[in-house]
């Protein structure tokens, strides 16, 4: 079976490559560094700290919504072209697939991390980029995760994408809505902390004033990015044994 998710894991990353992903990233990470470099001129003091703030958080978000893509349209081709009945018709369990699709998606997100990364060792120290690129490594994972859920419980990319958006908006979110649920009802009180308590606070993942201030914390996010993984895995590994192929 670890031969199976290997083999898997490392076609998927395979394909996101043969798909131009890597220039996708490419044309993004040179966009960003034209961006910064506006950004530079226009700034009249401590032009590279608001280089390196505006620039996480754009690509922070950029990256979300590439991976996310990528997985809700892998899946959907893959299962269009009759390539995962193909996969399922030999002597592999739907756990190998599963977990394999899992692992891959999470070298996926490993190289926006890895190129960003680098790219922002030119705004801040090298300590301060490698934990940055860490966390956004770690958040894209929860999200591909969450993508790959959604796509194999809905099967449209659309509905995938949708709900992997929102659960990615309540993530980040969540804090700030538990802070301004203080003065409220009880039970809306305890709604929002039920909802807090299932949630991964993507709002601690990636700060940007960690490549301007430094002090991150990755530990959390690393012990988050364990236990959300999990469990999103092993939700889909329920789904998609249910499911009459």
């Amino acid at each position: 079976m670890l031969g199976s998710v290997r083999t898997i894991a490392t076609y998927t990353l395979l394909e996101a490559l043969r798909n131009r992903l890597a220039w996708v990233l490419g044309a993004l990470a040179i966009g960003a560094v034209a961006l910064g470099g506006f950004l530079g001129q226009l700034a009249l003091t401590e032009s590279a700290a608001l280089q390196a703030a505006l620039l996480a958080a754009l690509l922070r978000v950029c990256c979300v919504l590439l991976v996310a893509s990528f997985v809700a349209t892998s899946v959907v081709r893959e299962a269009g072209d009759k390539g995962q009945e193909l996969l399922l018709a030999l002597a592999m369990p739907r756990a190998a697939y599963v977990l394999g699709k899992l692992a891959g998606f999470g070298l996926v997100a490993l190289l926006p991390a890895l190129l960003f990364g680098a790219l922002a060792l030119t705004l801040a120290p090298a300590a301060w980029c490698a934990a940055w690129a860490l966390s956004l490594w770690c958040e894209l994972w929860i999200v591909a995760a969450f993508a790959l859920l959604c796509v194999l419980t809905f099967g449209q990319v659309v509905a995938a994408l949708a709900g992997t958006l929102a659960f990615y908006v309540l993530a980040r979110a969540i804090g700030g809505l538990q802070a301004m649920a203080q003065d409220a009802a009880a039970l809306v009180r305890t709604g929002i902390d039920a909802l807090s308590a299932m949630l991964p606070h993507l709002d601690q993942f990636t700060r940007s004033e960690w490549l301007v201030y430094g002090g991150a914390q990755v530990a959390p996010l690393l012990a988050q990015t364990a236990i959300y993984v999990t469990l999103l895995g092993a939700a889909a590994l329920f789904d998609f044994y249910r499911k009459d192929l």
